[in-house]
C-alpha cells in the first residue's frame, strides 16, 4: 500500500510541477500585462493634459503681468485723487484678476501657485503700505512712488514670473 501512494506522488509530482511553473509564468504574465495598460493608458493622459497644464501655465504668467504694480499702474487710472479710493480699486483688481485665474491651479504644483498667491498678496502690501507713507498725498502721488520704488528693486511678480519659467522648463 505504501508502494502504491508513493508510486501515485511520483507520477503526480511531474504534474504538480509543471502546474506551478505555467501558474507562476501566468501570473507574472498577468502582472506584465497590467504594467502595460497603465502604462499606456498613463502617457494617453499625460498626451491629453499637456495643452492644459500648458496653457495654465500661460494664463499664470499673463496674470502675473496683469498685476505687476507697474502694469496695474498703468492700465487702471484713478477715478478720483483720493488715494484710499485708488488703493482699493487697484486691490480689488487685483483681487479679480486673480479669481478669474483661480481653477489653474489644479495644474500647476503647489509650491509655484504658492508663489503666485505670495505675488499678490505682496503686490497688494506694497500699494497699502505706500499709500501709507508720508509722502503720499493723492492718488497720482501713490502711482509716482510706487513705480519709482519699481526701477530699485524687482516686482513680487517678476520674481514669480521667473519662477514659473523655471518650472515650465523643468517639464521639458
Amino acid at each position: 500500500m505504501d508502494l502504491k501512494i508513493l508510486d501515485l506522488l511520483l507520477a503526480l509530482l511531474p504534474a504538480l510541477l509543471v502546474g506551478l511553473i505555467a501558474f507562476y509564468f501566468f501570473n507574472l504574465h498577468t502582472k506584465n500585462e497590467e504594467s502595460r495598460r497603465r502604462f499606456l493608458l498613463h502617457r494617453e493622459n499625460q498626451k491629453q493634459a499637456l495643452p492644459l497644464r500648458l496653457q495654465a501655465y500661460e494664463r499664470m504668467a499673463l496674470l502675473l503681468e496683469r498685476i505687476s504694480p507697474g502694469n496695474i499702474l498703468l492700465r487702471v487710472a484713478p477715478i478720483s485723487d483720493d488715494k484710499d479710493d485708488y488703493e482699493t480699486l487697484l486691490s480689488q483688481t487685483i483681487e479679480q484678476e486673480f479669481e478669474h485665474n483661480i481653477t489653474q491651479q489644479i495644474y500647476i504644483s503647489d509650491e509655484c501657485w504658492n508663489i503666485i498667491r505670495t505675488a499678490k498678496n505682496t503686490t497688494i502690501t506694497l500699494i497699502r503700505k505706500t499709500k501709507n507713507t508720508d509722502e503720499v498725498t493723492n492718488a497720482e502721488d501713490l502711482r509716482k512712488v510706487i513705480l519709482t520704488k519699481l526701477v530699485d528693486n524687482t516686482s513680487p511678480s517678476d520674481a514669480a514670473l521667473e519662477y514659473l519659467k523655471k518650472e515650465l522648463n523643468d517639464i521639458f
